[in-house]
């Protein structure tokens, strides 16, 4: 008997699943991503540039520059668009992840144990998922990309089936509410936008 249910678990049984999952690194198609991405990411490399830029150009233009003050001043440019860089948010069926300079870090959405809400100068959202692997962004990014809000909920919703997701119903609910909100004013504003009359004139 005790072999018999050994090979079941073996052979795919719920805790070997458990364990497998637990141990597969999450991954799989991007099936969404932050749309505006790649916008804040040029705006933040002329930032970057355009201030190691002026600076160059300054002291260059005083007679001043030399190979440590050019170093200087590319640093300093280097240094806002470290800051101004956005993290870069993607989702698909069962994971999230978030790739920042210092590289990526992925959460399992459908094995998520902790969802809150991090308050400061920048309000954070964190996921941790039973692996241990956390991640930390903004949670605007899921307002302004329904899609992403869409991959998560779906993980979420998993997560709270097999019991594991217990903590994190405030912050979740919130931002529900703050992304319906948006979407029914986008609508409004399309609706506003649109001709009145659909028909061509006649003459």
């Amino acid at each position: 008997m005790g072999r018999r249910q050994l090979s079941k678990a073996r052979a795919g049984g719920p805790v070997a699943r458990t364990a497998r999952t637990k141990a597969r690194p999450p991954g799989g198609a991007v099936l969404a991503h932050d749309r505006g991405w790649r916008r804040e990411a040029r705006a933040a490399w002329y930032c970057g540039s355009a201030l190691a830029g002026v600076l160059l150009l300054a002291d260059l233009a005083r007679g001043g520059l030399d190979g440590p003050r050019a170093a200087c001043w590319t640093g300093l440019g280097a240094l806002l668009l470290a800051v101004l860089l956005p993290q870069r948010v993607t989702a698909g069926d069962g994971w999230l992840a978030v790739r920042g300079l210092l590289g990526e870090k992925r959460v399992r959405t459908d094995l998520l144990t902790q969802v809150r809400r991090a308050d400061g100068m920048t309000p954070r959202l964190v996921l941790r998922d039973a692996g241990g692997n956390r991640v930390e962004f903004d949670p605007q990014v899921l307002v302004a990309n329904p899609l992403l809000w869409h991959w998560l909920d779906t993980g979420v919703r998993r997560a709270r089936e097999s019991g594991l997701l217990r903590e994190g119903g405030a912050p979740l609910a919130e931002l529900a509410e703050r992304i319906d909100g948006e979407g029914a004013r986008r609508l409004l504003e399309t609706l506003t936008h649109q001709s009145p009359s659909g028909g061509t004139s006649q003459r």
